[in-house]
């Protein structure tokens, strides 16, 4: 079994940080934004954490990825309150069709 090393933890944290960008920019549904961004904490969590484990971090790397982790819990419940208040005005979550509404 091969033991992964440094490399291997920043090659999944770019994919999941391309995936995580390409959902930002490409959807219109702000429900699918919201999980952009968070595959985009995601991969800075990873990267965090394994700094922090293959260098001399110790755990101040680990102890970051919490705090994110903390932040990221806050981020989507509050993001899906406002989602929610949207919804509840425009009928509608799509990006374009808000910002349309608004003037």
């Amino acid at each position: 079994m091969i033991d992964p090393g440094l490399t291997h933890f920043l090659i999944v944290s770019a994919i999941l940080f391309a995936l995580g960008l390409m959902a930002i920019l490409s959807k219109r549904n702000t429900i699918m934004v919201l999980m952009g961004v968070e595959l985009v904490l995601n991969a800075a969590n990873i990267n965090l954490v394994a700094f922090s484990r293959f260098t001399e971090l110790s755990l101040d790397g680990q102890m970051i990825g919490l705090f994110i982790i903390i932040i990221a819990a806050a981020e989507a419940a509050i993001a899906l309150a406002i989602v929610l208040n949207v919804y509840n005005r425009f009928k509608t979550i799509n990006l374009d069709q808000i910002s349309l509404m608004k003037g």
